[in-house]
């Protein structure tokens, strides 16, 4: 029986969970308890080589196959690769804002640094062609980032840490600091 666990889907596995918790009791706690282990098992460090990775991997054939002239117009490749670059983070922003809507503040700001670092790695050491095309990209992505966890995070001592996380870790990306 024990092969049955192993052999659901993920579609299967999350009817199961859902069904479970509907149940009022301990076994609904102890699965929202470890939802919440789950959400807060995470290293800062393999975001930023997750964030870095999937950057550094855009293919900038990929770019110039879908710029140019089409029956909408034409496409510059520098908006092809914000496209791409969007598409890449949108998974990350994704699950800044979960954590925020879990009320999670502190795998919230960790999480986005680890965004910030990853995309702040790709600008000063990746050695792509697609960098020369996205060039500036990831950092106003990683600025649109900063800026809305700043908005939503208006507390001194979240804001003094994340400035000095930025200082210390992005120092290209200090005077950003001084707009918010």
């Amino acid at each position: 029986m024990s092969d049955v666990i192993g052999n659901l889907t993920a579609e299967q596995a999350l009817k199961i969970v859902k069904h479970l918790c509907r149940e009022q009791g301990e076994l609904k706690e102890a699965i929202v308890a470890e939802a919440m282990n789950v959400l807060a098992d995470f290293s800062l460090y393999a975001i930023a080589d997750a964030v870095f990775d999937l950057l550094d991997v855009i293919d900038i054939q990929d770019c110039w196959d879908r710029a140019g002239g089409s029956h909408n117009g034409y496409t510059s490749p520098e908006d092809v690769a914000l496209d791409l670059i969007e598409e890449t983070l949108q998974p990350f922003f994704d699950q800044v804002e979960r954590y925020r809507e879990l009320n999670m503040p502190q795998q919230e700001a960790a999480y986005c640094q680890g965004v910030m670092l990853g995309i702040y790695r790709f600008e000063e050491v990746a050695k792509s062609d697609f960098k020369q095309v996205a060039q500036g990209i990831p950092a106003e992505c990683a600025r649109f980032l900063l800026n809305g966890w700043r908005e939503r995070n208006p507390e001194p001592a979240r804001i003094e840490a994340m400035s000095a996380f930025v200082r210390q870790r992005c120092p290209k990306w200090a005077g950003w600091l001084k707009e918010g």
